[in-house]
């Protein structure tokens, strides 16, 4: 399937409440298809008397909608009319007060008056059907909708914006160049074409692997400001892990005492440190005990631990170390960790030259006072590798995407090994083209229907 325009003035008319389903001062249903005025003008009436059919696209008439019994409530009508709107198609949508039983019922009145519902991600679909969006774009969409920080809706905002779709034809286009080069040098020998150079064939293909490769290398980190990172906060009893869960929280998430032990199970939140969304798990303290209560909470601790992405490792600078402390060190030896050494307002006793042996990265902090915050911060943005992440270059958004970076570059490593094997430049053209056919999958130019449909699965109703 082609992502060309394949706007189709047959196809249904469907309808959705496009706003989030809970009360708000502004609610919209959207109505898209050949039929969209006509249906839109069998529940709404324009206070002037003028119809949609009258207006030109991109304007609005005021007025009232209606189930054909009665008033529901006052409402904009907004116009756009085919192929300038967001799905290619004729777009009406029915701006009213936010009220939920209000937009349920001019939904019902929509259906009742011919158009059908929506599924997931329709729009958007018709959108990239009708060749509005590139697949990519259209699979940023929803990233923009669950950007959590900055970082994350600027790199959505690239990429609805075509900026991972504009790389990836950059780097197809220096591959159908020298396809094409290879292809009429060996089938027009006899016309005056340059001969293909071997060097400069194996640095062209060097070039785009080194592309491909930048790409897949970010895709972990872009990962990260978008879907947010497993963090676990660890340490033996009393280290001050409550006290910093409450710092990173910003309220009181977690209980803190003089005593050892006081959390007994997993306290959970989700926080922003920097541009990057933390799913903070505050764990019991790693410690023998008799407790059988305190017990389990130790074995959910060392599960946690396990499962993380990333590892708070924290340590009391006032204390010598102990072998609880150096058994959590032992635990996260080859884990992604930061040793969190607390307390740093107090006299230092911690053998520091311990904790640098062992860990990457140190950071000394006083979760009391807050000192350290920052330098925390920029710790995990550099451990994450998001610190030189630019989300205005384009990044990788989804595994099917990745997956498909990744085809790509194995296509174009056989093509090196071809040359340097010195195969013949027909099997060097297999593996070149193989590279544009995955290159042309990610941006949906040749997708399959199941590939569409993956795509927009997991899209709400209603966008």
């Amino acid at each position: 399937m082609e992502n060309k325009s394949i706007y189709n003035t047959s196809s249904k008319t469907i309808a959705a409440i496009s706003t989030p389903q809970a009360p708000g001062g502004i609610g919209i249903v959207r109505i898209s298809g050949p039929d969209a005025r006509k249906i839109a003008g069998k529940v709404f009436t324009s206070s002037r008397g003028k119809t949609l059919d009258d207006i030109k696209g991109y304007t609005a008439l005021y007025g009232r909608v209606h189930d054909g019994d009665e008033d529901i409530d006052e409402a904009i009508a907004l116009n756009f009319t085919a192929p300038a709107s967001f799905t290619g198609e004729d777009v009406v949508e029915l701006s009213c007060h936010g009220g939920l039983y209000i937009l349920r019922r001019v939904l019902k009145a929509v259906f009742a008056a011919g158009a059908v519902p929506a599924g997931p991600g329709e729009f958007t679909r018709r959108a990239f059907l009708n060749g509005k969006i590139g697949l990519t774009e259209a699979e940023s969409v929803m990233q923009l909708i669950g950007a959590q920080g900055e970082q994350a809706a600027k790199a959505a905002l690239a990429g609805h914006d075509g900026a991972l779709e504009k790389k990836i034809r950059q780097i197809r286009e220096s591959l159908l160049q020298t396809a094409g080069h290879l292809s009429a040098w060996a089938d027009y020998p006899e016309e005056d074409i340059p001969e293909v150079n071997e060097g400069s064939l194996h640095a062209t293909l060097c070039s785009v692997k080194g592309e491909l490769e930048r790409l897949l290398s970010q895709f972990e980190a872009g990962r990260a400001i978008r879907e947010g990172v497993v963090t676990v906060i660890a340490g033996r009893p009393n280290v001050g892990k409550s006290t910093l869960m409450n710092l990173l929280s910003g309220c009181e998430r977690s209980i803190v005492t003089e005593y050892a032990g006081t959390t007994r199970d997993i306290v959970e939140d989700t926080v922003i440190l920097g541009d990057i969304p933390l799913r903070l798990s505050d764990t019991a303290g790693i410690h023998l005990t008799e407790d059988p209560v305190e017990r389990i909470g130790v074995e959910r601790a060392r599960e946690r631990i396990r499962e993380a992405q990333l590892i708070l490792a924290v340590f009391d600078s006032s204390q010598e170390l102990n072998d609880e402390d150096r058994e959590l060190v032992s635990f996260v030896l080859r884990s992604p960790a930061i040793a969190v050494v607390n307390k740093s307002d107090l006299p230092i006793k911690i053998d520091i030259k311990y904790i640098k042996e062992n860990f990457k990265q140190i950071v000394y902090i006083s979760a009391l006072s807050g000192e350290g915050l920052e330098q925390l911060k920029n710790a995990v943005a550099e451990l994450l590798h998001t610190a030189g992440l630019n989300p205005a270059d384009g990044i990788l958004f989804t595994e099917r995407q990745r997956d498909a970076a990744r085809r790509a570059e194995d296509s174009v490593s056989e093509a090196i090994v071809a040359v340097e094997s010195g195969m013949t430049l027909d099997a060097v053209t297999v593996s070149i083209e193989g590279a544009i056919s995955a290159l042309l999958e990610l941006t949906g130019e040749r997708a399959t229907e199941a590939v569409v449909d993956s795509v927009f699965h997991n899209f709400c109703v209603g966008k």
